[in-house]
């Protein structure tokens, strides 16, 4: 009972720690000009799956064993930015019957999607990759298309974005 009454003593502390932080938060955010909107900050208007967004033999075995899907972020303005959220990504075959037709699907929690952004010269995207060796073994390179489906959850606005693309594998 002593230890039980330690813990919740300690979540207690917590929760009051947390309280104080979004209590101070409210004040920063209440304290902004009158002009000043969340809308004004940060506008997320839509998704992209790039055209780079297909299946690769990696290893050069004739195989297609990855996924790699590009995202980019769009804001009201039409740039591309780095924004935060959840992304859910599925594999359909859309030649296959109902039951059938979704080969793969992964979630990307919003911390893994932080480590993803991608930047080259040209653009800038989320990248993603995943491994479907073993969803896609009997895959080779004149196989049929295939469609990718990206839901993205904006973390600031709680809106739902979603594109589809489809895909057809192509050499290394």
């Amino acid at each position: 009972m002593t230890e039980e009454n330690s813990q919740l003593q300690n979540q207690i502390a917590q929760s009051g720690n947390e309280t104080q932080q979004l209590k101070e938060r409210i004040q920063v955010l209440s304290g902004l000009p009158q002009g000043v909107k969340a809308e004004n900050i940060y506008n997320l208007i839509s998704i992209k799956i790039t055209r780079y967004t297909n299946l690769y033999d990696k290893d050069k075995d004739d195989k297609k064993e990855t996924l790699i899907v590009y995202i980019q972020p769009i804001d009201q303005n039409g740039d591309i930015i780095k924004a935060a959220g959840d992304v859910k990504v599925q594999l359909w075959d859309l030649n296959k019957d109902a039951g059938e037709a979704l080969l793969a699907e992964w979630d990307v929690s919003a911390e893994q999607l932080r480590e993803m952004w991608f930047k080259t010269l040209l653009t800038l995207n989320y990248r993603l990759v995943f491994n479907v060796s073993d969803k896609l073994a009997d895959l080779k390179g004149g196989d049929g298309g295939l469609t990718i489906k990206v839901t993205f959850t904006d973390h600031l606005s709680g809106r739902v974005f979603t594109e589809q693309k489809a895909i057809k594998p192509r050499g290394s």
